[in-house]
């Protein structure tokens, strides 16, 4: 599962230098993973069987992520897998699939079950350890979730992808919050790039202040709201001169304000990862079609400080 680095380095455009420094990153490209250092040269990367939508770099360095449905470990090092779980032996419908992977505290393993609609806890022998059933309006393998993130209370904030919303369930499976995402009054439309729309929700993280910033996928925005609900910030698909939005994936949220996030299905013309600050300046982006294509779905600034939030 190795292989050879490719010769031609990634193309990085960096915007107000004297803001912030270039960033070394994980990305996947479909099923494929990379890491590019600082200077935009490709340092490892590798294959996989399934494109994964979730990563996670843990305290050894290794990476927790997920092939189709067997969620793994690897070693970057040796690009070694060095412990792997089929989530399927969990399921008991015929067809499921894996968004979102955590490793979290006790050393146990958080799984987003779709098809199932579950979220699951087992610890590295496998064991189930703790459910919850998920409430789904749309219940659908490939749709139930995106992104899930286990709070510091123990709660799970869910991107539920298919109903348009993002709900906090308690470790009983209790919503205790929920927010569906708005469609600004405007209808549907098909597809992945920015000609579509919709509220196809892929990512939410619950901030300090106690608001929620939420991906909105193919909505083509971030949203922070109140726990009452209020939208206080925003940034929109076309607010970025010269760039424009389409399926917005991964958050991270930075201590200093500043916000990278993922432009998935945007074109050869737009950035895949961009971060901005909280006037909506672009400090940095990273656009490099030939190595990270049109399908990052998920990132990892790996030069971030330890409080970043992702």
């Amino acid at each position: 599962m190795r292989l050879a680095f490719p010769l031609a380095f990634a193309f990085l455009i960096l915007t107000n230098l004297s803001a912030i420094a270039q960033h070394r990153f994980l990305a996947n490209q479909q099923n494929k993973l990379v890491i590019i250092d600082a200077e935009g040269k490709p340092q490892w990367q590798m294959m996989l069987s399934g494109s994964p939508h979730d990563l996670q770099l843990l305290d050894n360095g290794n990476i927790l992520t997920h092939q189709n449905t067997e969620i793994i470990e690897i070693d970057p090092r040796s690009s070694e897998i060095v412990w792997s779980l089929d989530a399927k032996k969990f399921a008991t419908v015929d067809r499921v699939e894996v968004h979102s992977v955590r490793a979290i505290p006790g050393d146990r393993i958080m799984i987003a079950l779709s098809g199932e609609g579950k979220l699951l806890e087992v610890d590295r022998d496998g064991t189930l350890q703790h459910s919850i059933t998920l409430q789904r309006t749309h219940p659908h393998p490939h749709r139930d979730t995106r992104l899930v993130r286990r709070l510091e209370n123990g709660n799970y904030l869910v991107a539920q992808e298919g109903d348009g919303k993002v709900c906090e369930y308690d470790r009983d499976g209790k919503i205790v919050w929920q927010y569906d995402v708005p469609m600004f009054g405007r209808k549907a439309r098909g597809g992945h790039g920015p000609e579509a729309f919709g509220n196809s929700v892929f990512s939410a993280l619950r901030l300090p202040n106690g608001n929620t910033l939420i991906g909105t996928g193919n909505g083509h925005s971030i949203l922070e709201v109140t726990p009452e609900k209020e939208i206080v910030w925003k940034l929109q698909q076309h607010d970025l001169p010269g760039i424009t939005l389409a399926w917005v994936t991964t958050l991270e949220y930075h201590p200093n304000g500043n916000i990278v996030f993922g432009n998935c299905h945007a074109g050869p013309e737009n950035p895949q990862l961009i971060e901005i600050n909280r006037g909506q300046e672009v400090l940095w982006k990273v656009h490099d079609f030939k190595t990270l294509g049109n399908d990052v779905s998920n990132s990892i600034i790996l030069d971030a400080d330890a409080n970043v939030i992702r």
